[in-house]
């Protein structure tokens, strides 16, 4: 383990195949990456509430997704102890800067969504 502190580990390159910010690229920039953390911007969720916000996602993929998140650093997972269990996600710090990034995208998308599909040449549909 490299006792290195983050302010003086060396600078990843996405550009290099062997870097391991490709898989951190990959788990942030995936469809369902990006939803999610967009998703946590609004605040700590459970496991359903996710699934019911994020349409499409089925349960192996938002959980898989969110242990991948969580394991890069930018989600926390918080288990109550009771009865049920409750099981509560929320972005951590790191998580939260890379939220308002992929929102801001998430946002200039939507914005220009008719010149994106005219540019297509398709029609824009629901």
């Amino acid at each position: 383990m490299n006792d290195m502190s983050p302010d003086h580990a060396p600078r990843g390159d996405v550009f290099s195949d062997s870097c391991p910010s490709r898989e951190v690229l990959k788990h942030v920039t995936g469809r369902w990456g990006v939803l999610l953390l967009v998703a946590l911007g609004d605040g700590t969720q459970r496991f359903g509430e996710l699934r019911r916000r994020v349409g499409g996602i089925s349960e192996k993929m938002l959980a898989q997704t969110l242990v991948w998140l969580e394991q890069d650093g930018f989600v926390q997972r918080i288990a109550h102890s009771m009865a049920p269990p409750r099981v509560e996600y929320r972005l951590t710090p790191m998580g939260e800067e890379i939220s308002r990034k992929l929102a801001d995208l998430a946002e200039w998308i939507e914005d220009n969504l008719a010149a994106i599909v005219a540019a297509q040449g398709r029609p824009l549909t629901g």
